[in-house]
C-alpha cells in the first residue's frame, strides 16, 4: 500500500475511532435489517446480526484460528474468538485502533492479538488461518488482486475467506456515468478510499487466484437502513461535541454520510458479500527423507 494512502487511512481512523466507539460502540460496520431491510432493530443488534448472517450464509460452523483484516477496535475479532473459542488475530493500519483493541481484549478477558500491519503484505506465514474475515476493509485496498492474494496465501487449505465490502454497481451492461463517477470520487475523498469495484470483479479476481466453492450476493437492501440510523445519532449533543474535538477529517466524514445514503438509494453503491475456500489440494506435500 502506498505510504500516502496508508497515512491517510491511519490518520482517519486514529482521529475517528474514539468517537465512533463513544457514540456507536465497538462494531465499526453496517448492520443487517433482514433480507429486504425492513426489520426494525437496535443498531448494535443489527451489527451483531450482520456477523451472524455472514457466518450462516457462508456455512462456517467451526473455526480454530481467525484473521480479521481491518479489525478496527476488535469488535468482530473478539466476537468471533468468543463464539468459536478460536485464536483471533486482527490487523489494522491504525495504532490507536490496535491499542484500543488490545485493551478491550483484556477487559473482556478474551485472548486475541492485534497488530499494526499492511493487508497487502501480511506478516504471517503461509497457511496460518482457518478463516480470513474482511468486513468492510476491501474498499480501502489500492490493489484488490494483491489483497485477495494475501488472503489466499495465509489461509490454510480448506480454509474460508469471508469478504463483505463496499462495491459499485455492475457495469457489464451500462458503464458508470460521469455523474456516478463524480459521486464515487466524493466518497473516495471523504473515506480515504482509492477506488471500489463491482462484486463480479472481486469474484473474477478470487477465481483467478485459485479460490473455489465461491458464493456471492448483494446485501444492499439488508444494510441500507444503517446509514439513516447513523445519521440520526451523529447529531446528538454528545456526538456533536465529540465531532468538534475529533477534527475536520472526522467532521467531513460525518457531514458526508448522505453520500452513502444516496448511493444506496440510487443503486450506485452496493454491499457485496463473497465467501470462498482455499482448496484442500493446495495443501503442501510432505517431503520424505532419504
Amino acid at each position: 500500500m502506498t505510504t500516502s494512502l496508508q497515512n491517510q487511512i491511519q490518520q482517519f481512523y486514529d482521529a475517528s475511532s474514539g468517537l465512533w466507539e463513544q457514540v456507536w460502540g465497538e462494531h465499526m460496520h453496517h448492520g443487517h435489517y433482514g433480507a429486504d431491510g425492513t426489520i426494525p432493530k437496535e443498531r448494535r443488534q443489527a451489527q451483531i446480526d450482520l456477523i451472524d448472517e455472514l457466518l450462516s450464509w457462508s456455512k462456517v460452523t467451526h473455526v480454530t484460528s481467525v484473521l480479521d483484516v481491518g479489525c478496527g477496535i476488535g469488535g468482530s475479532s473478539l466476537y468471533l474468538a468468543e463464539k468459536f473459542g478460536a485464536a483471533a488475530t486482527g490487523i489494522t493500519l491504525s495504532p490507536v485502533q490496535a491499542q484500543r483493541a488490545e485493551e478491550r481484549s483484556l477487559i473482556a478477558k478474551i485472548p486475541a492479538t492485534f497488530l499494526v500491519a499492511d493487508a497487502l503484505a501480511m506478516p504471517f506465514a503461509d497457511n496460518s488461518f482457518d478463516l480470513v474475515w474482511s468486513l468492510e476493509s476491501g474498499e480501502h485496498m489500492p490493489d484488490k488482486t494483491q489483497f485477495l492474494s494475501e488472503c489466499y496465501r495465509v489461509l490454510r487449505p480448506g480454509g474460508t475467506l469471508i469478504l463483505a465490502t463496499w462495491c459499485h454497481r455492475e457495469t457489464d451492461m451500462v458503464p458508470l456515468t460521469p455523474r456516478e463517477q463524480k459521486h464515487l470520487n466524493k466518497i473516495y475523498q471523504v473515506y480515504c478510499l482509492p477506488y471500489v469495484i463491482s462484486l463480479s470483479n472481486y469474484a473474477v479476481i478470487a477465481e483467478e487466484l485459485g479460490f473455489r466453492a465461491m458464493r456471492t450476493d448483494d446485501w444492499s437492501k439488508a444494510v441500507a437502513p444503517f446509514w439513516a440510523v447513523v445519521v440520526r445519532s451523529a447529531f446528538s449533543w454528545s456526538a456533536l461535541w465529540g465531532l468538534m474535538r475529533s477534527g475536520w477529517t472526522t467532521i467531513q466524514a460525518a457531514l458526508s454520510m448522505g453520500l452513502m445514503q444516496r448511493g444506496y438509494r440510487d443503486g450506485l453503491i452496493t454491499f457485496g458479500v463473497l465467501c470462498a475456500q482455499k482448496p484442500e489440494s493446495d495443501r503442501p506435500q510432505e517431503t520424505l527423507g532419504d
